[in-house]
């Protein structure tokens, strides 16, 4: 792994301190120049009452991972990005093992972005689809 990867990587974990991703165990574990990845066990901590992955911690993981390859990919140090919109799909579940959200840009705007996020399982199953646009505010 090349060192610019590495400290981007680092940098991303480094965000997720004290926050919701830490909560969620979810640890950011590869990125390309369209693509950034990151990895979530599935464990009772995230499953609904059925005992099946929560499908709002499915969202989550995606919205933070597509939020922080906004902010990479912008390449800016004075702004902030929120996810504006959120859509997704759950097409299989999944109890146990991990989770692996694939965000890639499809539009990278100063403004706003739109990310497609797959969601997939250690056999590369589609679980979830998501779609997620970002806004850039200026700090």
């Amino acid at each position: 792994m090349d060192k610019e990867k590495e400290e981007l990587l680092k940098k991303c974990d480094l965000m997720c301190k004290n926050t919701l991703m830490e909560t969620l165990d979810i640890k950011f574990i590869d990125i390309t120049n369209d693509t950034v990845v990151a990895q979530m066990p599935v464990t009772s901590k995230v499953h609904q009452p059925d005992g099946v992955l929560h499908g709002g911690a499915s969202v989550a993981l995606a919205e933070s991972v597509g939020s922080a390859g906004a902010h990479i990919f912008l390449n800016e140090k004075k702004v902030a990005i929120r996810g504006i919109e959120i859509s997704a799909n759950h097409v299989k579940s999944i109890s146990s093992g991990y989770v692996y959200a694939h965000a890639t840009i499809v539009h990278k705007g100063r403004t706003t972005q739109l990310w497609q996020i797959k969601i997939l399982d250690e056999d590369e199953n589609l679980i979830s689809l998501v779609k997620l646009t970002t806004l850039t505010l200026r700090k």
